[in-house]
């Protein structure tokens, strides 16, 4: 038998669908201008390389996002009407499902919920002219009421947030435009303190695609609302593909700008750009990319609940989302969760392989679902597993010159992942069908 969460599932009729553009194009452009995506980007990046190298380099990780990370899941999506727990079925089998994709997605969605409610908590904290010092009183109480606000909407009204989130899109992607003409004089003057071309360009795709790995396999969930390949298509090349030249690149012109203007600034990250607008324009800039935040930290607790709900059906959906937000919550307060990039590192070791395996499934089985297969699909899971020890590589004690060489190591995760799946398919390591 089938376990629940397959059996009860049910596709997304074609009555429901809609054009890429209403959909797709502006949820991963709403990703990506996410303030959490571009604030510490050109840290350890731009100190070592020209900054249009590294708006290259954003290029070719859009590029990279689009066809390894989002495609073959949008397709699943669009072709089963089913929702990313359920073709994930077929790579990591129905009992290997409640695991993977389905509750890793879950804690996952966590952890960026705690970034988001450091970031966000700093900027608010910021904008009032207060000091953002984690473990501080201040601190716990702003996160705190962010925390447990932003999951009750996640939970209760998330559809006033969906209505709402095309306009608060807006807001980053203006106050974006706003700091890089505020700073664009400057960028012709900047020069990096180091050359390291190789390792700044590298680094910059890792955290890219690092940050875009969960939202890729999401695909699923954006697919079963596209009514055709066109749609798959059109909304990740607008979505994905542009949007991260415009979310990612122009704020590593801004600093670098800024630095152009000021070669005394020491900080390369985005918020400090911000703040050295003075006057009335950063603290309310500051305020505004909080209120931008809004929609990815409810959509956060949304996917966690979710998926907490759907995996263990035992459990109220407001009592499991409000016991991993406060967990996200003890994250952020402590300050665990400052460290963006190493979190997207772990984020594309974890889904770099999930997208691989897929990948390699989607394309043995004819390009087409292969339907949920019994019991742990072992191919699925000791492709991860190889796969997630290859994406965290830059986390081991290796020489300096040595870790410069495993980057982009979530590109290379994924291509484990996709190399070992298909290696062990062709050895019948998938198991049968299910029912």
């Amino acid at each position: 038998m089938l376990p629940d969460y397959i059996a009860k599932a049910v596709p997304n009729p074609a009555s429901n669908r809609a054009p890429w553009f209403a959909n797709t194009a502006p949820s991963y452009a709403g990703v990506f201008l996410w303030v959490v995506f571009y604030m510490q980007l050109a840290v350890g990046t731009l100190d070592r390389a020209h900054p249009w190298l590294l708006v290259g380099a954003v290029v070719l990780a859009g590029v990279l996002s689009y066809n390894l990370y989002y495609y073959v899941p949008a397709m699943l999506g669009m072709k089963t009407g089913y929702p990313l727990y359920v073709v994930g079925s077929s790579t990591f089998g129905t009992l290997g499902g409640y695991v993977m994709p389905g509750l890793l997605m879950g804690l996952l969605q966590i952890g960026w919920f705690s970034v988001g409610t450091f970031v966000s908590t700093n900027f608010i904290l910021t904008g009032l002219g207060m000091k953002a010092e984690p473990k501080t009183v201040p601190f716990i109480v702003v996160a705190a009421l962010w925390t447990y606000i932003m999951a009750f909407v996640g939970v209760k009204g998330i559809q006033y947030v969906a209505k709402v989130s095309l306009y608060l899109n807006a807001i980053p992607l203006l106050m974006v435009a706003i700091v890089f003409f505020q700073t664009a004089g400057g960028v012709a003057s900047y020069t990096p303190k180091q050359s390291d071309p190789y390792a700044g360009f590298m680094l910059v795709v890792a955290a890219v695609i690092g940050f875009f790995a969960t939202a890729g396999a999401a695909g699923a969930d954006f697919g079963m609302s596209s009514r055709n390949q066109s749609d798959v298509s059109k909304g990740g090349w607008v979505g994905i593909a542009l949007a991260v030249v415009i979310a990612g690149g122009l704020p590593i012109l801004s600093v670098a700008g800024a630095h152009g203007l000021n070669p005394g600034m020491t900080s390369f990250s985005y918020d400090a750009v911000i703040a050295s607008m003075g006057g009335f324009l950063a603290p309310s800039m500051l305020f505004l990319f909080a209120i931008a935040s809004i929609v990815p930290a409810c959509f956060c607790a949304f996917i966690a609940g979710n998926s907490f709900s759907t995996m263990l059906p035992g459990v109220p959906r407001m009592g499991s989302t409000m016991a991993g937000v406060t967990v996200a919550l003890v994250l952020a307060v402590t300050g665990a969760a400052a460290d963006l990039i190493g979190f997207f590192s772990i984020v594309g070791a974890s889904f770099g392989p999930i997208c691989g395996a897929m990948t390699a499934d989607y394309l043995l089985a004819g390009r087409k679902w292969a339907g949920p297969r019994q019991g742990i699909n072992w191919a699925g899971y000791i492709a991860w597993a190889l796969g997630f020890v290859v994406g965290i590589l830059p986390f081991l004690p290796l020489a300096p010159e040595t870790k410069s060489l495993v980057q982009p190591a979530v590109v290379y995760s994924y291509l484990t992942g996709f190399a070992v799946y298909w290696l062990l398919a062709k050895l019948g390591l998938e198991p049968k069908a299910a029912a």
